[in-house]
């Protein structure tokens, strides 16, 4: 098995995600595609994970021009480490198996 064949993209419904367009390229290019229920912000990396590091890293500073958002997130995303990126993927095993656990119904974080 190619190490290519051994991975599946899993994103929120975001309609950017879910346009057409891009479900037609992805079918086109083979890439398996993990469903994602309705309602389970929970489910996606970037909104149990990413945001709220990011978001911590830059609250509270005024950056003046949106050139400099840009260079400083850019910067903060370059100090994840691979560890960050283990303990994103441990979590998000969880948020899926409290999702089965739940039967798809709504839940946020650790109130479970």
């Amino acid at each position: 098995m190619d190490i290519a064949d051994d991975w599946v993209l899993h994103h929120d419904n975001a309609p950017a995600h879910t346009a057409l367009s891009i479900k037609e390229f992805l079918e086109n290019k083979n890439i398996p595609v993990l469903p994602h229920p309705p309602y389970s912000p929970d489910l996606a990396p970037c909104n149990f994970y990413l945001f709220p590091q990011l978001k911590s890293k830059l609250k509270s500073h005024h950056f003046g021009m949106m050139e400099n958002i840009q260079n400083i997130t850019t910067d903060e995303l370059h100090t994840l480490t691979e560890n960050d990126f283990r303990y994103c993927y441990h979590q998000w095993k969880k948020h899926w198996n409290d999702c089965l656990t739940y039967q798809g119904s709504y839940f946020e974080g650790d109130n479970l």
